[in-house]
């Protein structure tokens, strides 16, 4: 049995069995599509339930403790459950398939934001730390959902997989803050704290999510492509050939994809993290910050309507360097925006969230290019441990670098950081 030049399975049969099923690449395309369509989707449910944690975690925490020094505890516990969730998805999609492990994590997360809300209504510390820990395993998974859509697709369409299931993301992410009122009052209807609304939706997007993955991912998007892959000859001596402890079929794009996703993460957590704080020390309302804040989520998930297209299209590699320009172009528009000047620090944050978007659509598609099926969801989950540890240490060394120095300061480090991928691409190009 081999793939022919169309991409399509063939032997005699032209076909292939799959738990006692007939399959051909006709049927693969459209198990490609209608993965996605589900993906899409649970996403949208799934992007509702990460914005119960990033709207009002921290006021909860507060409120909570009575005092604001511990504001930032969410966050971090939420970043750990995250870092902890993606490695176990990872191992539990490839141990078993996407639909177990991607279920597995919106249920924790689900239960996490119940825990929530259950700490709050008992006013208990412990639960609500406990729970938020919990509560990161729906964000984790949220991320790692992007990478079903790309099992079955062809190298030429895995980058616009990614960006449909980004897409999908934003209407949950932007629906979920404007709805923290009408969670709210509807929380105070049933007798819980205020405060609890937004997990309340949380709790509810994030089982939704699960739910849809565990009926309607069947037959296994992974499942399949290990199945294709097993089907090459070429493919299957090499796994034979190859030792118990490789994992990938090219580890300098595993390292290269990898890079990319650390470094945007980096800077754009970083950024983001201190210009709320930036410009509330410059006298601007909290009206403004969120509405230079709202431009910059969108700006992380919108384009990826075109980034996609636009990385099948040009290749992954010119991508990354794009990214790294945009981000350079932020820090030194962000580091040089009078701080009176909502205009420049609104297009300074939308080019870190185009920056940022470019950049994990690049880099996560160099490692679907770089990782066979049979190792494909444990590199994954692995390497989006490193994109939550990433993200946590960009906003912890962002304060400290504000408050040794300045805000401008730290928006040309993070565009100085960006421009790193320049080399790391090249780098990359050389060795291939």
């Amino acid at each position: 049995m081999a793939i022919n030049q169309n991409g399509k399975l063939q032997d005699q049969s032209d076909s292939y069995a799959v738990a006692g099923e007939a399959w051909d690449a006709e049927r693969q395309a459209q198990l490609y599509k209608r993965t996605l369509i589900i993906v899409v989707l649970a996403q949208m449910f799934g992007g509702a339930g990460l914005a119960a944690g990033v709207t009002v975690g921290a006021l909860l925490a507060e409120d909570m403790l009575g005092t604001a020094s511990y504001a930032g505890v969410p966050a971090a516990l939420m970043t750990v459950g995250a870092a902890a969730t993606a490695f176990g998805v990872g191992r539990l999609s490839q141990r078993f398939s996407r639909r177990a492990g991607l279920t597995i994590g919106f249920t924790l997360g689900g239960i996490g934001a119940l825990g929530v809300i259950a700490a709050a209504q008992l006013d208990h510390v412990g639960l609500l730390f406990a729970s938020l820990l919990i509560y990161g395993a729906g964000t984790a998974t949220n991320l790692l959902a992007r990478y079903a859509g790309t099992d079955l697709a062809k190298p030429s369409q895995r980058a616009t997989a990614v960006s449909a299931a980004m897409v999908a993301t934003t209407f949950g992410a932007v629906a979920g803050p404007n709805l923290v009122d009408k969670t709210g009052q509807l929380a105070a209807s049933i007798g819980i704290p205020v405060l609890t609304g937004p997990f309340l939706l949380a709790a509810v997007a994030f089982l939704l999510a699960g739910l849809i993955i565990w009926i309607s991912l069947r037959p296994d998007p992974l499942v399949i492509a290990k199945a294709i892959a097993a089907a090459q000859p070429s493919q299957a001596a090499a796994d034979a050939a190859a030792p118990p402890s490789a994992g990938m079929k090219d580890r300098r794009g595993v390292i290269v994809g990898a890079t990319v996703m650390v470094l945007t993460q980096i800077v754009m957590v970083a950024v983001m993290t201190m210009t709320p704080i930036h410009m509330m020390h410059h006298g601007h309302g909290l009206g403004a910050v969120g509405f230079v804040i709202s431009v910059h989520i969108g700006a992380m998930y919108v384009p990826s309507l075109f980034t996609g297209v636009l990385t099948d299209k040009i290749g992954r590699i010119a991508m990354a360097v794009i990214a790294g320009v945009i981000l350079l172009a932020s820090g030194l528009l962000a580091a040089a925006a009078p701080a009176d000047s909502i205009v420049l620090l609104t297009l300074a944050l939308a080019l870190l969230g185009l920056g940022w978007n470019s950049g994990l659509i690049s880099g996560t598609t160099l490692i679907v290019d770089a990782t066979p099926p049979s190792t494909r969801a444990k590199t994954q989950g692995t390497l989006d441990v490193l994109i939550a540890l990433a993200g946590a240490s960009g906003g912890a060394l962002s304060g400290i670098v504000v408050a040794q120095s300045s805000f401008a300061a730290l928006s040309l480090a993070g565009g100085a950081l960006a421009l790193l991928l320049i080399p790391v691409m090249f780098w990359y190009r050389r060795g291939r």
